[in-house]
Formats: C-alpha cells, structure tokens, sequence
C-alpha cells in the first residue's frame, strides 16, 4: 500500500478530483497548503511598488492506493494537473505499514 501526496496549484483541484474519481480514486483528503519551490515564491507589483510573495496558496492531495494502482492514480493527477509552467507541484509516494477503517476494523487493503 502506499500514500501518494500531490501539492498543485488551486485551480486545478477540480480537474485532479475529477481524474482520480474517472480512474476509480474517490477517497481522498484535501487540506489548504502554502508554499514554494525553487523559485522562492514571485515578486508581484502593486501600485508601482514591487513586493515578494514567499508562500504561494496551494493544495495538497491525499490519496491511499494499493500498490497495484500507483502509476495509475499518479498518472491521473499528473495529466490533470500539468500547465508546463513554474508551479504545478510535486507528488510523493510514500510506503504505508498499514491502514485501519475505524468503523469496521479493517485492516490493510480491505480498509481501502
């Protein structure tokens, strides 16, 4: 089992879900993130003066998959995500000892 963790730009949030629930991904866990990558944020104008941003508003995506189904729900948030441009994320992958369902005390790829 593994966690994949996909940091995307806001606006993409809807397509990301919609791809990964096509692909048969419905569970997963959206939280409001900030951050930056290489670029160390922008520097924006307002009003003539320049300013920099350092944290730029982003999502992140939590999804826990069999191993089976890795490269497919990571294929699926990356083909919906993508612009090409600075800024579009990163996805991790992540091992998983085990999940337990709370409700039913499932364990492993049952509490999927």
């Amino acid at each position: 089992m593994k966690k994949i963790e996909a940091v995307i730009r806001p606006e993409s949030l809807g397509i990301v879900k919609t791809a990964l629930e096509e692909n048969g991904f419905s569970g997963m866990t959206i939280t409001r993130v900030e951050g930056r990558g290489r670029q160390k944020g922008l520097v924006q104008k307002y009003k003539g003066k320049e300013f920099r941003v350092d944290f730029l508003s982003k999502v992140k995506i939590e999804v826990y998959v069999d191993d089976k189904d890795v490269a497919k729900a990571v294929d699926a948030i990356q083909e919906a995500a993508i612009t090409g441009q600075v800024g579009d994320g990163k996805i991790v992958i992540l091992p998983l000892e085990d999940v337990i369902r709370i409700r039913t005390k499932e364990r492993g790829s049952k509490a999927l």
